[in-house]
């Protein structure tokens, strides 16, 4: 389980596009999320885990959370379309503290339509902020969008998005995730798995409470991009609790 969540890391930190050993997966038919698991041997808990995600974030337990502590630097200098998202990757710099462990921003990217929902409501875009703390251990903030005013982070970063899969480009100008971020805090707390192949476990998971806005044009920007929806289906949630 360490060498596969040491594995992810290294997905995330070097964007990626491909799961364990190599093995192309994708979001439907031979290659989609019902069949991860027998396209390498990396992926086995992609269906034989028991804390996978995304999950449907309801029936929540009162735990008085610590407010998070983030720090958060204008870090993200470039951005790779993978064929699966867009995703901007971040210099050394921004970091989280959790469980008194600093966790380094690695990258953020996006899913459309949301993969985790909250009481059961689908979101049109969903952001994860990816961080890593200094033993390969991963923790993810989760950010819902909902459609109604165009986004001002993601107007500064939509027109640098590149249009082909595989292709890489620099940003104009250093981004910091804060702007992704709800002006309120509040936040549910689960341990779950990245929702992409090898669908690894032990990932901390922290979704926003508060929704940030989108436009609808913003979306279907983003969907032209990608040109399919690249959500991953909720997981069971076999008896885990999520915090609030």
């Amino acid at each position: 389980m360490k060498r596969l969540v040491l594995a992810s890391l290294l997905a995330c930190a070097s964007l990626t596009a491909f799961a364990g050993d190599g093995a192309h997966w994708t979001y439907s038919g031979a290659e989609g999320p019902d069949q991860w698991a027998k396209l390498s041997a990396d992926n086995f808990a992609c269906s034989s885990g028991k804390n996978q995600s995304p999950v449907d974030v309801s029936g929540t337990i009162q735990a008085a959370l610590k407010p998070l502590k983030m720090e958060y630097q204008a870090g993200g200098n470039e951005v790779l379309n993978n064929g699966h998202t867009l995703q901007v990757g971040f210099a050394p710099g921004s970091a989280l503290w959790l469980d008194g462990e600093r966790f380094e921003l690695k990258q953020y990217h996006f899913h459309a339509p949301s993969e985790n929902l909250i009481a059961g409501v689908s979101y049109p875009l969903e952001v994860h902020l990816v961080h890593a703390d200094k033993d390969g251990n991963l923790a993810v903030v989760a950010v819902m969008f909902k459609e109604g005013a165009e986004n001002k982070a993601l107007k500064a970063l939509w027109p640098q998005l590149p249009k082909e899969a595989g292709a890489k480009a620099a940003l104009a100008t250093p981004l910091s995730a804060a702007a992704l971020l709800p002006t309120k805090r509040a936040y549910y707390r689960f341990s779950g798995s990245l929702t992409t192949p090898p669908c690894s476990e032990g990932v901390r998971w922290l979704v926003m409470k508060s929704p940030v806005t989108v436009s609808k044009e913003q979306v279907s920007s983003f969907a032209e991009l990608i040109h399919h929806p690249n959500n991953r289906p909720v997981q069971p949630r076999n008896g885990r609790p999520i915090l609030n």
